[in-house]
């Protein structure tokens, strides 16, 4: 599977979402977070994070200091590209080391910079849909976490 749907309609699912990418994410995992302001990117960032121990009222959008880390059962990079007026100015955060870490490397308005990215990553399109509905559109982009999108499905699915 390249691609998969999820649809939640509050935000109960939301963290239902984030709790199971917290689980089927492999390490060194990057995810591109694409969305409009208010879409929800930084609440599922939250979600995810709670879902690897880290308080979820800890983690915040990181649109002033550009990167943000958290530290529970498994370590999150938190970037945003909001603020950034190019592609040059997001290399200079480093953001090599992130990708080739362990960790998960989670960047909000990443469609701003994914001529910088890794060719194997998740992207994950946010839409709102209804007053505390969001649809999440995730995809599969190189081919390698086709296999967590099945994980992911069947841990949603239960």
């Amino acid at each position: 599977m390249n691609e998969f749907t999820f649809l939640a309609d509050n935000e109960s699912d939301t963290q239902r979402l984030g709790a199971a990418l917290a689980k089927v994410l492999p390490p060194g995992t990057t995810v591109a977070l694409i969305g409009t302001l208010g879409a929800g990117k930084t609440r599922l960032v939250q979600a995810l994070a709670a879902g690897c121990g880290v308080p979820p009222e800890t983690v915040v959008s990181p649109t002033f200091v550009l990167c943000q880390e958290y530290h529970g059962q498994r370590t999150l990079y938190h970037l945003d590209a909001y603020r950034l007026k190019d592609d040059d100015e997001f290399l200079e955060l480093g953001p090599e080391e992130y990708f080739a870490s362990d960790g998960i490397t989670l960047i909000e308005w990443a469609d701003r910079v994914l001529d910088c990215l890794p060719p194997q990553r998740l992207e994950i399109h946010i839409e709102v849909v209804g007053d505390t509905a969001r649809q999440f559109r995730l995809v599969a982009v190189g081919g390698e976490s086709s296999a967590m999108l099945n994980d992911l499905a069947a841990a949603l699915s239960r």
